[in-house]
C-alpha cells in the first residue's frame, strides 16, 4: 500500500525508528528529504501509530503475510500463557534493514527505562557474510539498562572481584614475555590481569582494588635466568621462581 523503493528501505527504517523520540512532524520531514512521497509519508506515519492488530488488519487487509504472522504469534502466546506479557505496537521498527519478519523490544513493566533488549527475525542476514540463507531469530541486550533496572529494584548483586594474579612487565620490551606468562597462568586456571604501560605504583593500587592475590613481575635480569619475581600481596612475601614452575 505504501511501497518504499528498495534503495530507500534501510534509510526509511532508521528514520521511522525515531518515532516517539522526536515529533511526528520531524519524522515526516526526514522521510520527505529522503525521497519518500508526501502521500506515502502520511500513510506510513498513520499506520505506525496503530496499537491494535485489528486496526492494522483493517488498513492492510487480512491477506497480508505480515498480518498472518502476527496473528499466529499472538495466538501461540495465548496458548503458551505469555499473552499478558506482550502488546502490539506497529511503531517498533528497530532501525535495521536486515530484519525480515516480526521485530520486538522488551521493557520494564513500569515503562520507565529504555528498551532492555530488542531483536527479531532475520532470515537473510547470514548470507551477507558469505553463508547460505538460514532462518534465524535473535536479540541483543542493553547492559546499561539492565544494571539500572537491577539497581532500582535492589537486585544488583555485589559480586566483588577476585583476581588471582596480576602480571606486569618492568620494561616495555618485555610485554611479549609478560603475555606468555599471563597465558601460562590462565591455562592453569588462574584469573589474570595483564597490565602494561603503567607505573609500578599504579599497579600496586590496582592490585588492591581488584583484591589480587599475587603480583608477577617480569624483569629483564630475572627473565634472562628463566625466572620471574612473585610478590604475595597479603603477606608481602617476595621470591623468585622458574617460569615453568609458576603455579
Amino acid at each position: 500500500m505504501y511501497a518504499i523503493p528498495e534503495r530507500l528501505f534501510a534509510e526509511v527504517c532508521v528514520i521511522v525508528d525515531k518515532l516517539g523520540k522526536i515529533t511526528n512532524e520531524e519524522v515526516e520531514k526526514e522521510l520527505i528529504i529522503a525521497g519518500v512521497t508526501s502521500e506515502a509519508v502520511k500513510g506510513i506515519v498513520e499506520v505506525l501509530s496503530l496499537t491494535s492488530l485489528d486496526k492494522l488488519e483493517a488498513v492492510l487487509g487480512s491477506d497480508v503475510e505480515a498480518i498472518a504472522d502476527l496473528k499466529k504469534l499472538f495466538s501461540l502466546a495465548e496458548h503458551y500463557g505469555y499473552s499478558q506479557w506482550i502488546t502490539f505496537d506497529a511503531s517498533v521498527v528497530r532501525g535495521l534493514a536486515y530484519y525480515t519478519g516480526i521485530v520486538f523490544e522488551a521493557f520494564d513493566r513500569e515503562g520507565k527505562l529504555r528498551a532492555i533488549c530488542g531483536g527479531g527475525r532475520y532470515d537473510r542476514l547470514l548470507s551477507t557474510f558469505g553463508s547460505d540463507d538460514i532462518p534465524a531469530c535473535g536479540f541483543g541486550f542493553g547492559d546499561a539498562v539492565i544494571v539500572e533496572l537491577l539497581k532500582e529494584k535492589g537486585l544488583l548483586p555485589d559480586l566483588g572481584r577476585q583476581v588471582d594474579d596480576i602480571v606486569f612487565p618492568l620494561d616495555e620490551e618485555l610485554e611479549g614475555q609478560a603475555s606468555m606468562v599471563a597465558s601460562t597462568l590462565r591455562r592453569k586456571g588462574h584469573s589474570v590481569d595483564l597490565v602494561e604501560d603503567k607505573r609500578l605504583k599504579w599497579v600496586f593500587k590496582h592490585a588492591e582494588r581488584v583484591n589480587a592475590s599475587r603480583l608477577i613481575l617480569v624483569g629483564n635480569s630475572e627473565w634472562q635466568r628463566g625466572m620471574v619475581r612473585v610478590k604475595v600481596l597479603s603477606t608481602r612475601e617476595e621470591y623468585e621462581t622458574k617460569i615453568d614452575e609458576l603455579n
